[in-house]
């Protein structure tokens, strides 16, 4: 009974964490970018009453063993990285990446993040930047005089200017893909970095090897599916309460021994 109160308590602390990282999915439902969190759970040890294969005293061998598990516990919280909707926006600076791929985007401490989130603006002295302000890599720099914004699929960025008849070709958007998506670390502010798990970026064009394309004026939103979290978030709900019940049938049952001296 001792050991049912422990492992019960397991169950409740893994559907804690659960919920946790249901509520963080719910809460950026509307995050550009944003990739929804899933909390994956492993059994404990297991303590072994009776061996598999021993022999009975009679000398036949025994088919099955005797296996008492002692819980869960947390596995991972991994990202899912499927293709959320995209939004129709008619900004010049707002981009979607269809298929693979991620923006490249310079971290105050001089590293590169990486990002699906491809709201972007321009700042004081014309640099593409981030909504937190931070660069695009490679850094790109539009004109103060340009009448239109125009980026390809292939993520080539060409302005119009006054007195010209053609458009003039900027620079070319890079993105970047990994051996290992999951194992990228976020960093908050729709960031992603590198990490020995996730493998070296492989930087090339859009539209190019296994990159996706660039659509301008979309953005990709976030793939977090609120009807799926609220059944999740039930189904979580209901083994918390079942496993709490165990903490509580197992008290009982103590109390009950406790009482047979009586």
């Amino acid at each position: 009974m001792i050991r049912a109160l422990y492992t019960a308590a397991t169950g409740m602390n893994a559907q804690d964490t659960n919920v946790a990282t249901i509520s963080n999915n719910i809460a950026n439902v509307n995050s550009t970018g944003y990739k929804k969190s899933r909390a994956e759970f492993q059994d404990l040890l297991y303590q072994n009453l009776k061996l598999v294969g021993t022999l009975s005293p009679n000398g036949n061998q025994i088919p099955t063993g005797s296996q008492l598990g002692l819980g869960t516990k947390l596995g991972a919280v991994a990202k899912i990285y499927t293709q959320g909707d995209f939004v129709k926006t008619e900004n010049q600076l707002d981009m979607a990446i269809s298929g693979k791929g991620f923006f490249q985007i310079a971290q105050p401490d001089g590293t590169i993040g990486y990002s699906r989130a491809g709201s972007f603006k321009i700042n004081s002295t014309g640099l593409i930047v981030t909504a937190a302000g931070l660069p695009m890599e490679p850094a790109i720099t539009i004109p103060q005089d340009s009448l239109t914004i125009s980026i390809d699929e292939t993520g080539n960025i060409s302005v119009l200017q006054p007195g010209s008849v053609a458009p003039a070709v900027l620079g070319t958007i890079q993105l970047a893909t990994f051996q290992n998506n999951a194992g990228l670390q976020a960093l908050g502010n729709n960031n992603f970095a590198q990490t020995d798990a996730s493998g070296p970026a492989t930087i090339g064009n859009p539209n190019s090897g296994d990159r996706g394309k660039l659509q301008q004026g979309f953005l990709e939103m976030s793939n977090v599916s609120v009807v799926e979290e609220m059944v999740n978030l039930i189904s979580a709900q209901r083994a918390y309460e079942t496993n709490s019940r165990t903490v509580q049938t197992a008290d009982e049952m103590l109390q009950t021994a406790n009482n047979m001296k009586r």
